[in-house]
């Protein structure tokens, strides 16, 4: 096997699809196939991380979208998780989104926005927080212009990259804070349909802006 030619993700699929055939096990009596343990699963080496490029996000995406994720890999949940209501994006702070840590690492995730109000097309961007007790609010703004991904000299996507804000009172001027999100959904439209799935990349910035 030319391996020069193959992807990582490729490889990973080969070795996972090896490991799973040597670990069936068969009973010697009646050859009735048992289930393998847990343990017996392959786990990913330490030190592995999810970095998908923008490209990469836009094809997760779609093979999510398509026949309900029966193109999917098999183990694309583990890696961007699916979040919606009250738990979702548009409700909660990013701090207590599941797996999300303020080291600079990105956390992914499949949700649908909402919209801000039952009549309009306006996202919902304003987030559920204590501030809100003491008349301020916390909401992603989004900064930039829409940006295509482009696969193949094609456009497949569109990028938005919010930043989180934090308003502590009607004369006060909002605080920016290190909280980024980029949002990719598809299609070549600046704005997402109702009730789209798309995918985000949440992330603190711990490096100074440029």
């Amino acid at each position: 096997m030319n391996r020069g030619h193959i992807s990582s993700s490729e490889l990973i699929d080969a070795k996972l699809e090896e490991h799973r055939i040597s670990t069936a096990r068969h009973c010697p009596n009646c050859r009735h196939k048992l289930d393998c343990k847990p343990k017996d699963w392959l786990g990913l080496p330490a030190g592995v991380k999810f970095d998908p490029t923008d490209q990469e996000l836009i094809e997760h995406l779609e093979a999510k979208v398509r026949e309900e994720g029966s193109r999917s890999h098999p183990l694309i949940d583990e890696f961007i998780p699916t979040i919606d209501g009250e738990d979702g994006i548009c409700y909660t702070h990013p701090e207590k989104l599941p797996g999300v840590t303020m080291d600079g690492l990105s956390k992914h995730f499949f949700h649908r926005p909402s919209k801000a109000y039952t009549t309009g097309t306006r996202k919902r961007r304003k987030i559920q927080t204590e501030c809100d007790v003491h008349k301020g609010e916390t909401r992603w703004h989004k900064t930039g212009k829409t940006r295509p991904v482009m696969a193949n000299g094609r456009q497949k996507g569109c990028k938005k990259i919010l930043v989180l804000y934090t308003n502590f009172g009607k004369h006060r001027k909002p605080e920016k804070t290190n909280w980024v999100m980029h949002q990719y959904h598809l299609g070549d439209l600046e704005e997402e349909k109702e009730g789209e799935l798309v995918v985000c990349k949440i992330f603190y910035q711990t490096q100074p802006r440029q």
